[in-house]
């Protein structure tokens, strides 16, 4: 029993430790790493940015489940008595990240679940639009209850248009609009934002504003093909914006204009000065393919001397 307390409570104290002192650093130098950023476009600059945010959660669960635990079950002799300490403490705070992640997720999907149920009274469906992917999805017309226009879901995302966005817009600037919103249900920016909340932080508010910001100017850019879409785009979102007396949409929808007046401006601003090939220039999946497994390969070749440094340094946590 006394085995199996320790072995979690060293894993809980790694992942925290990792955790803080990588999120920490993140938070400090992200700025730094944003103004290089910035150059590329804004889909590769908004994909760096949520890695960014996530390097810390997916480093120091993989370092705890790939070589603290191995470490541990394997070198950590089973009828040793020793004392837990600072041990116990570190993994209490580790333990506590895990369930104000778990909180926190939560809570996001059950008030989004009650504001999507509050915008279906009275919907209708207004046209169903099929993804590249296979993936059909719907566009319905709700009361002004509800935001403009925005995406809600993750698993069956829905576009949710509010009957009085539907009048203001022009057929041209309305097909512009979905557009833009079918680019997010693409990109997947609500399964994304829950994940966010996967990982909470405290000073990631401005790295996770950035990257709304970001991944706005990248749909915007990934729905127009042409200068005259770029004007229909930025005709819509101008009208839209002028809808104040609506709710701020929930934390897991991306709606059209919900966004600061300073960045709706720019946004307006990059769309009347559209260029073409502005999406151009994406990542290479054989690059990261290749990075990914020369790190496997070499993680294999000298796997065993990991686990005894890490068994080690564990050792000093229970000193």
């Amino acid at each position: 029993m006394m085995f199996a307390l320790r072995g979690i409570a060293i894993s809980f104290s790694v992942f925290f430790i990792l955790y803080s002192a990588l999120s920490f650093a993140v938070c400090i130098t992200w700025r730094s790493l944003a103004r290089y950023l910035c150059r590329f476009p804004a889909s590769r600059y908004a994909d760096s940015l949520f890695f960014l945010r996530m390097l810390p959660i997916v480093s120091s669960v993989g370092v705890t489940v790939v070589f603290a635990v191995p470490s541990f079950l394997r070198f950590e002799p089973r009828s040793v008595k020793e004392s837990i300490g600072i041990v116990g403490v570190l993994g209490a705070c580790g333990v506590a990240v895990l369930l104000a992640a778990i909180w926190s997720s939560t809570m996001a999907l059950v008030k989004t679940s009650r504001t999507v149920t509050r915008w279906s009274n009275h919907a209708s469906v207004l046209g169903r639009h099929a993804l590249n992917t296979g993936q059909i999805v719907p566009v319905l017309r709700t009361s002004m209850v509800a935001p403009p226009l925005t995406v809600a879901g993750i698993i069956r995302p829905r576009i949710w248009l509010s009957g009085l966005a539907e009048r203001m817009l022009t057929p041209r600037e309305l097909h512009a609009a979905l557009q833009h919103e079918l680019i997010h249900v693409r990109r997947r920016d609500n399964l994304r934002k829950l994940i966010l909340k996967f990982a909470p932080f405290p000073g990631m508010a401005q790295l996770e504003s950035a990257w709304h910001e970001a991944t706005e100017m990248a749909t915007d850019d990934a729905a127009v093909s042409s200068a005259s879409q770029a004007l229909d785009l930025a005709a819509a979102v101008i009208k839209l914006s002028g809808l104040i007396l609506v709710p701020s949409p929930a934390d897991l929808t991306t709606a059209l204009v919900h966004t600061p007046a300073e960045l709706l401006s720019v946004r307006v601003q990059r769309l009347i000065h559209w260029k073409a090939g502005r999406c151009e220039a994406q990542f290479s999946g054989k690059y990261t393919a290749f990075a990914a497994l020369g790190t496997v390969v070499m993680l294999g070749m000298c796997y065993s001397e990991v686990l005894v440094k890490i068994h080690a340094a564990t050792e000093c946590l229970l000193k």
